[in-house]
């Protein structure tokens, strides 16, 4: 049995089959080692109404609904809910995860509906947004969490691209942040009470080690963790508590007008 995917530090994950995990496959993170990381933090109870936001193939979501008999909707918008669905169903889940295909800025939920929010290496591609977390926290009952964890920063870079770091380093890796800057980015919204910030005890070795096992080829981003070796680059997490008593407001989507007609060009006297 392949024991690359098994680890002392991530006892539930260890659990699960690497050809399963392998097959699923969605993104630069174990998404089964990022949620358990993720999930200690939560106090999920059975029962609980969760989003799984940027959830890929839904192995989170299945992970989740498995060991904490949290009720998921797993949500994305680069990866087919058809295909999600099918996966669920053959992991003995679909009466509790339940997939959906949206945009992270046009989510087809009701304010407050769930118990708590979070999102496995995906909330970098969108809630960079200055509006974005309050756009979110719509969702989640007051007192309820929202847990990001995945792909990040061990500090901010001061200046220029680290010269170890150019010959992978692309314009759209600048989503990437250390957990202080994402604390400081929901504090100062006033809408969450900090709970967590922090990062993964040498994360650059498992981030590392998990594109050594999925996509050995490679070779820059691989180079990137070897010559960096934590200085940068690792994983990050943050938890977040909405405040009681802070009113959010419904998103704009259309502004009601009515056209009236007025003449176009001053007249002529």
């Amino acid at each position: 049995m392949d024991e690359r995917f098994v680890l002392p530090q991530f006892p539930r994950s260890a659990g699960y089959h690497p050809g399963w995990i392998t097959a699923g496959v969605s993104g630069g993170a174990n998404p089964l080692w990022m949620t358990e990381w993720l999930a200690g933090t939560l106090d999920l109870r059975p029962g609980m109404r969760v989003l799984d936001l940027g959830c890929g193939r839904a192995m989170s979501s299945v992970f989740l609904h498995r060991e904490f008999g949290v009720q998921v909707w797993a949500t994305d918008l680069w990866f087919s809910a058809t295909e999600n669905l099918q996966r669920i169903r053959d992991a003995g889940v679909g009466d509790g995860v339940f997939p959906i295909h949206a945009d992270a800025r046009s989510l087809p939920f009701a304010a407050e509906f769930f118990d708590a929010i979070v999102s496995i290496d995906s909330f970098i591609y969108y809630g960079t947004d200055d509006l974005y977390l309050n756009y979110l926290a719509r969702l989640v009952k007051p007192g309820g969490r929202v847990g990001i964890a995945g792909a990040g920063l061990m500090r901010e870079f001061e200046g220029s691209v680290p010269e170890h770091l150019r010959g992978w380093w692309t314009p759209d890796l600048w989503c990437l942040h250390s957990a202080a800057w994402w604390r400081w980015h929901w504090e100062r919204t006033g809408t969450m009470d900090i709970e967590l910030a922090d990062t993964l005890p040498d994360g650059w070795q498992l981030w590392r080690d998990w594109h050594l096992a999925i996509a050995p080829d490679n070779a820059a981003e691989i180079e990137a963790l070897e010559a960096d070796r934590g200085s940068y680059l690792g994983y990050v997490r943050l938890v977040g508590r909405r405040r009681p008593g802070v009113q959010l407001e419904e998103p704009v989507v259309s502004v009601p007008t009515q056209y009236t007609k007025r003449p176009l060009l001053r007249s002529r006297e």
